[in-house]
C-alpha cells in the first residue's frame, strides 16, 4: 500500500512540477509576443521589468499554502525595537551638515488620488494653504538644506500612472534649494486569475487596465536598473529616507540619522524601521515580529485566516510599521547585486469592470528587513504617522489642530492633550471638491475628540466643535450648522434638534 501511495505522491509532484513548467513557458512565450509590439526605446525598458516580473511569478508558481507558519512566529526580543527616546539620548550629530551630506530622501509617489475622487497624482492634492504634498516636501527639505548648509536630494519614485503629470509640475521647484532626481517604479502585466497569462493584448498605453505599479517593494530594483543607485553612490550618500508622500509626519529625523552615521563600521545598522503604537484604527498594519531567528515584516495578505484576529489583536502585536524607512545604499547595492532581496509575495486579487477576475503580484518595500544586517525597529511618536488618506483625514490636517512650519505639520501647542481626534465623514464628504463645499471654512476643533458626520451636512463659517459631535442627516433631509455656532457634546438629527450628548 505504502509502495501504491508513494508512486501517487511521486507523480503528483511530477505533474505539478510539469504544470508549473508548461505556466512560466507559456509566460515566457505571451511576454515576447508582448514586447513585439513595442518601439524598440520601450521594449528595452519594459524587458527589464519582465525580468523582475518573471523571477515574480516564478516565485508564486512555486509558493503554495500560507507564507508563514503560524507556530515559528515570535515577539521580536526587546533589543531589537529600540524606544524613540534611548534613540534621542545619542544627540544630535557633531556635524549636521556632514550627517546630511550622506542622506537622500525618497518619496513613494506612485499613487493616484482617485479614492478620493481627483484625477492624477495624489501628491498633487491641495492639503494645507493651497500647498500639496510635493510643496510640503519640497518645503520641508529645502529649510534642511538652506538651515544646514547642506544637500539633501529628493527622489521621486514614479509609476506610470503618475510620471508625466509630477514632471510637468517639477517646473515650479526650479529655482527651490533641492536637487530633485524622479524613476519609475516597474510596469507588470495584470494576469489572468484562470489562465494565469497577461491580459494585455499589446505594451501600447491604451489598455490601461492590463497594467499595474507592483507594490512599493520594486523601489530596490527600479532603483538599481535606473542608475540612481549608483549616481547616488558616487555623490557620497549612504543612507535613504523612504516614505510615503502622503504621509505628513515622515520628515527628516536627525537623531535617527545620528544613530546611524555614528555606529563602527563591523556594528552599522543597515535598515530602520520606524514603528509606532497600534492603535484600534491600525489593525490591518504590518507588524514586527521574529521568525526564524531574523526580524521580518509580517502583513495581513500573509496571515492564515484562523489568526487573522489575533493578528489584529493589540495586546499580541503592540506595533505597526509606519512605512518610515531608512535604508543603507552600500547594502541595497550588496543585495541587488548577488540577487538577495528576499520579498514575501503578496496577491492581490481585483475584479475588472468588465467582471474579469486578475491577480496583481507585489512586494512591499518593509519586507527586505530580514536581508539587511543589523536591523532594527525604532518606536517613534505618533506624530511621525499623519497619513492623509480620506476626507477625514484631511479634514484632521487643514484644521487649527496643525500648526504648519517650513512645511512640516506639528499639533498646536493650543491642544491640552496630545491624541487626534477620531473623525468619520459619511460618503457625501468623500470626494475632495464635494467635501471642500460643504464647509464654508474649517471649524476649530482644538478640543475636539469625536466626530461622525452622516448625509447631507454643511457647515458654516467659524463653527467651533467640542468632546463628541454626531451629526446624522436622513435620507432627503439637509442639515446646515449655521455660522459661528458652537457644538459641545452634541447629537445632531435629521430635523436639526440640538441635543445633550
Amino acid at each position: 500500500v505504502s509502495c501504491v501511495k508513494r508512486k501517487k505522491l511521486s507523480f503528483n509532484i511530477c505533474f505539478q512540477e510539469k504544470l508549473r513548467q508548461q505556466h512560466e513557458e507559456s509566460m515566457h512565450r505571451e511576454l515576447e509576443a508582448l514586447l513585439a509590439t513595442a518601439n524598440e526605446a520601450e521594449a528595452e525598458i519594459s524587458r527589464k521589468d519582465f525580468d523582475g516580473f518573471k523571477k515574480l511569478f516564478h516565485r508564486f508558481l512555486q509558493v503554495k499554502g500560507p507564507a508563514v507558519d503560524w507556530a515559528k512566529i515570535n515577539r521580536p526580543p526587546e533589543d531589537s525595537i529600540w524606544p524613540y527616546e534611548r534613540i534621542r539620548m545619542d544627540g544630535l550629530p557633531d556635524d549636521v551638515t556632514a550627517s546630511l551630506n550622506k542622506l537622500a530622501v525618497v518619496k513613494l509617489n506612485g499613487g493616484l488620488g482617485t479614492s478620493m475622487g481627483c484625477k492624477g497624482p495624489k501628491s498633487l492634492i491641495s492639503v494645507r494653504n493651497e500647498n500639496t504634498f510635493l510643496d510640503l516636501t519640497v518645503q520641508q527639505i529645502e529649510h534642511l538644506n538652506k538651515t544646514f548648509d547642506a544637500d539633501v536630494p529628493l527622489v521621486l519614485m514614479n509609476s506610470f500612472n503618475t510620471d508625466e503629470d509630477t514632471k510637468k509640475i517639477l517646473q515650479k521647484y526650479k529655482h527651490h534649494r533641492v536637487h530633485i532626481h524622479t524613476f519609475n517604479q516597474s510596469r507588470y502585466p495584470r494576469i489572468n486569475k484562470e489562465s494565469l497569462l497577461p491580459i494585455a493584448a499589446s505594451m501600447g498605453r491604451g489598455d490601461g487596465e492590463a497594467w499595474y505599479p507592483p507594490g512599493h517593494g520594486d523601489v530596490y530594483a527600479s532603483f538599481a536598473n535606473c542608475g540612481l543607485l549608483d549616481r547616488l553612490l558616487a555623490e557620497g550618500k549612504e543612507y535613504i529616507f523612504v516614505s510615503n508622500i502622503d504621509n505628513l509626519g515622515a520628515t527628516v529625523d536627525l537623531s535617527i540619522l545620528q544613530h546611524l552615521v555614528s555606529r563602527p563600521a563591523d556594528r552599522r545598522c543597515e535598515f530602520i524601521m520606524e514603528v509606532t503604537d497600534k492603535t484600534r484604527a491600525d489593525v490591518k498594519g504590518g507588524t514586527l515580529i521574529q521568525y526564524e531567528d531574523r526580524l521580518r515584516l509580517l502583513e495581513i495578505a500573509q496571515v492564515p485566516k484562523a489568526h487573522a484576529d489575533e493578528f489584529k489583536s493589540v495586546t499580541k502585536f503592540k506595533i505597526f510599521n509606519t512605512n518610515n524607512l531608512w535604508i543603507s545604499l552600500p547594502a541595497v547595492k550588496r543585495l541587488q547585486e548577488k540577487n538577495a532581496m528576499d520579498l514575501e509575495i503578496i496577491v492581490n486579487p481585483k475584479t475588472l469592470d468588465g467582471g474579469l477576475n486578475v491577480i496583481q503580484l507585489e512586494t512591499a518595500v518593509g519586507a527586505a528587513i530580514k536581508s539587511f544586517n543589523n536591523a532594527m525597529g525604532v518606536n517613534v511618536p505618533r506624530s511621525r504617522f499623519l497619513p492623509v488618506k480620506t476626507s477625514s483625514d484631511l479634514l484632521l490636517v487643514m484644521s487649527n489642530l496643525y500648526s504648519m512650519d517650513a512645511g512640516s505639520l506639528t499639533m498646536s501647542k493650543r491642544r491640552e492633550f496630545p491624541s487626534t481626534p477620531h473623525v468619520k465623514l459619511g460618503g457625501s464628504f468623500t470626494k475632495v471638491q464635494e467635501f471642500l463645499s460643504r464647509f464654508e471654512s474649517i471649524p476649530d476643533m482644538l478640543e475636539l475628540d469625536h466626530l461622525t458626520v452622516s448625509g447631507d451636512v454643511t457647515f458654516g463659517k467659524n463653527v467651533s466643535l467640542k468632546g463628541t459631535v454626531i451629526i446624522i442627516a436622513n435620507h432627503g433631509d439637509r442639515i446646515d450648522i449655521p455660522a459661528g455656532a458652537m457644538l459641545e457634546n452634541k447629537i445632531v438629527s435629521g430635523n436639526l434638534r440640538i441635543l445633550d450628548h
